[in-house]
């Protein structure tokens, strides 16, 4: 009977498990895959104004992008702390840029500017990809309010995908923590 117990909560945490990774987002290149060009507008950075490809400006450097499809508080906090480090990595020529992916790129034009100016982001564009679903070639889940990807040498280090509501506090602590992956 022992044996018999000890199977069945080995088969419900196989199930629980599988269930859980089922659950898991997957938004974005995989870690491994060479990140492709794509072009921005540049709203709050030193392009500001200009369509460009900031993929291909940074070229090798380690690279964090982040993917938002919303502007909540905690993508201002998560985009304040990669500006941050940012700052504090320039002699490893850290970059890092925000693509705002949205339908209305009127519309949102002035939240962006606006989370610019009040969070003091000084070393990160924030950009806008007009189309929800960003560039294909990303393979961006509808699913995902927020995208995370991490590269060096064009080679993506960290992916993480967050649906809506789900980037909190912890996780942007833990996105901070990660940026070591490109920067060693």
């Amino acid at each position: 009977m022992k044996k018999f117990y000890t199977s069945a909560v080995v088969c419900l945490m196989a199930i629980a498990g599988a269930a859980l990774a089922a659950e898991e987002l997957k938004s974005g290149l995989p870690v491994g895959e060479q990140v492709p060009a794509f072009n921005v507008r540049d709203i709050t950075g030193p392009s500001k104004g200009k369509t460009l490809c900031y993929r291909c400006q940074y070229g090798a450097r380690p690279v964090v992008t982040v993917f938002t499809r919303d502007l909540t508080d905690n993508v201002k906090d998560l985009v304040q702390k990669i500006d941050t480090q940012v700052g504090e990595n320039k002699d490893k020529k850290m970059a890092a840029f925000v693509v705002v992916l949205t339908e209305d790129p009127d519309a949102i034009e002035p939240k962006i500017e606006a989370l610019a100016k009040q969070a003091k982001i000084a070393n990160t564009p924030l950009t806008i990809v007009e189309g929800a679903s960003g560039p294909s070639e990303y393979k961006l889940s509808k699913d995902a309010e927020v995208t995370v990807m991490m590269w060096v040498d064009s080679e993506v280090k960290v992916n993480q995908a967050f649906a809506k509501g789900k980037l909190d506090k912890k996780a942007v602590a833990s996105l901070v923590s990660e940026t070591k992956k490109i920067l060693e």
